[in-house]
């Protein structure tokens, strides 16, 4: 990789066990959910001071999965739906894999009808706890 380019890319002073704050991450979705609102990979990083790269957001994926894993044992809805992709809105491939509830294509009309429908179902159940 060009020297300049590695350099834009890494963050050498940051502490990349931010990536891996289950506690941290799970309340930041929460907050997302109790205002109505998804968040794009690069906000998320962004606000667990980093700047977009793969392999961070690749690390964060991880992270969400866990997120995911404890809510549903919480009987919570599901939190990594509302992270996005800023282009069309929706999760990524990696939220799409794991899916048992959809089948078909990832993107278009009736994928964003699904997230929605998810989402909807966080925010309702994430404004219901701060009352």
């Amino acid at each position: 990789m060009d020297p300049v380019l590695e350099d834009f890319l890494s963050d050498p002073a940051a502490d990349l066990s931010a990536l891996h704050d289950v506690a941290r991450i799970k309340s930041m979705l929460e907050h997302c959910a109790r205002e109505g609102r998804a968040i794009s990979y690069s906000e998320l990083l962004l606000n667990l001071g980093f700047r977009f790269t793969r392999p961070k957001m690749r690390q964060l994926c991880k992270t969400l999965d866990k997120i995911d894993q404890i809510t549903t044992e919480e009987g919570a809805p599901a939190l990594a739906v509302l992270v996005v992709r800023e282009g069309d809105g929706l999760p990524g491939q990696g939220w799409w894999t794991g899916r048992t509830d959809y089948q078909g294509e990832w993107v278009g009309p009736r994928a964003r009808k699904h997230v929605r429908g998810l989402q909807e179902r966080a925010f309702a159940y994430w404004k219901q706890q701060t009352k």
